[in-house]
């Protein structure tokens, strides 16, 4: 391929360099055609030729003899006036030169990856290795690097998106720290509330049994004080009485000391304070607010039993034929209980033992109970649930999922209507489980799923009576214990 010679340094350093070994020529001769070549590269390309039975010029291929070169001393001092001066071709700022040749590189060896000249080119080194104008080869590295480029921008796309779930996964649980600081520093806040509402009532109680004690010992005093006072008149007056003459004295009676012989005595006070001033804990506070809560079978889903005491439920196996009724919840196998309510503060516990998915909670009276729906607080249900046996969640928007540390046997819902507050407690160890804050207005009910019949979830959900504090037998329903028998 042949390359401009633009430069007249570049042109000068061809002119006299030898086309045979692409070095300055040494010893410079001309043969018969006028070409020059060094006489060492002449000589041995004449050897060569004899041994195939011609000498050609090896740049127009015309035939000469050996004997007929001439020595060019004029190049040769030439050559050796551009070594002295150390010519160097023009360049652009920037462009490098071949530090062997002192030429411009205009060829990139692919073998080397390396950028040479035109006489690096010809030489005994790159003569095998395949070459590429160095335009060209940086065309082609350019697009290699375009798609290194593209692809590092697809790595650091990825990189990106990466950062930034991780950043939104700081953001949540960030999110989620403090929501749960709140949450306690709010349970606590109404733990302080409820102990200070109970410290006021009994230090009211304290203060009324103090009073009526002391009153009924000021009375106690007040009389034995007259007591006092007249014996000590009558003691006075009988002492006056010694004093007269025998004739007297004698006249004197003793009738009056007759109704001192038996002394009138206070009727006892009991001196003990009533146990009930001992500081309670959250269960006992809780305690004080149990209210009676029993299924309502007019809002039981068709595939529920109920037993007799309206306390037991669990799904049965087939369908019972009740009447259609827009009370009962038709699709999801749930239910309510019959209390409502519209303000005040009400416990009640539910024992789960040996169950691996429920439902628990309050919902307005107005709720849908036709169709599948999710027990949201945007659909009217305050709700956590059981599922799979160890997987627990409270039913926010998103779900908020919930890590005990004990499950619960027993599930205690406190429903504070004033406050807004739904909150669910492990009754076996007083633990808190999960406060829903709202505000509700309407009638609220209790909410009970009992979870399908399968995967180990056989035992029924049971409403634990007032005053119970041991889970009752979860001994297996009868059919005699069905819905039917209610309606």
């Amino acid at each position: 391929m042949a390359f401009s010679m633009d430069d007249p340094v570049e042109k000068l350093q061809d002119e006299v360099s030898c086309s045979i070994c692409l070095e300055y020529l040494r010893a410079p001769v001309t043969i018969d055609c006028g070409h020059n070549f060094c006489h060492a590269c002449i000589s041995d390309h004449c050897k060569q030729g004899v041994a195939t039975g011609a000498a050609l010029c090896p740049q127009c291929r015309a035939g000469f003899l050996l004997s007929n070169c001439r020595p060019n001393k004029q190049l040769a001092n030439i050559v050796e006036g551009i070594e002295r001066l150390a010519l160097r071709p023009s360049r652009a700022p920037g462009e490098a030169l071949c530090e062997r040749h002192g030429k411009k590189l205009r060829l990139f060896c692919q073998d080397d990856g390396e950028p040479i000249c035109l006489v690096c080119d010809k030489s005994r080194e790159h003569r095998a290795h395949t070459v590429l104008p160095i335009e060209e080869a940086a065309h082609d590295y350019k697009i290699k690097l375009q798609e290194a480029v593209q692809f590092l921008r697809n790595v650091l796309e990825e990189a990106t998106k990466l950062e930034a779930q991780e950043e939104m996964k700081t953001t949540q649980w960030k999110e989620k720290v403090e929501e749960r600081r709140m949450l306690i520093a709010y349970g606590f806040e109404r733990r302080r509330r409820a102990l200070d509402e109970e410290e006021q009532l009994l230090l009211r109680q304290l203060q009324d049994e103090e009073q009526a004690v002391l009153k009924q010992l000021q009375m106690n005093l007040a009389f034995m004080l007259g007591q006092r006072t007249g014996l000590n008149e009558l003691i006075s007056e009988m002492e006056d009485k010694c004093q007269q003459p025998a004739a007297s004295l004698l006249k004197v009676g003793l009738s009056e000391t007759a109704s001192w012989k038996v002394l009138w005595e206070p009727q006892p006070i009991s001196m003990d304070l009533h146990d009930s001033y001992n500081v309670p804990g959250l269960m006992d506070l809780l305690q004080r607010y149990r209210t009676p809560v029993t299924f309502d079978p007019d809002t039981a889903n068709p595939y529920l039993l109920l037993s007799e005491d309206l306390l037991r439920v669990q799904v049965g196996d087939r369908k019972q034929d009740l009447p259609k009724s827009l009370s009962r919840f038709e699709t999801c196998t749930c239910l309510m209980g019959r209390e409502q309510f519209t303000s005040g503060r009400h416990y009640w516990e539910v024992c789960v033992e040996s169950k691996t998915s429920w439902t628990l909670g309050v919902c307005q009276e107005t709720v849908s109970r036709q169709g599948i729906f999710t027990p949201s607080p945007a659909m009217g249900f305050w709700t956590v649930w059981l599922r799979n046996g160890d997987e627990y969640a409270a039913l926010t928007s998103p779900l908020t999922e919930l890590v005990l540390k004990e499950k619960p046997g027993v599930v205690g819902i406190f429903l504070d209507y004033d406050s807004g507050e739904v909150s669910f407690y492990n009754a076996d160890n007083g633990s808190q489980i999960f406060t829903f804050a709202n505000s509700f207005s309407g009638v609220l009910r209790p909410y009970f799923y009992p979870g399908v019949q399968a995967g180990g979830n056989d035992a029924p959900l049971i409403i634990l009576p007032a005053g119970c504090q041991e889970n009752l037998s979860l001994s297996t329903f009868s059919t005699s214990d069905a819905y039917s028998s209610h309606y």
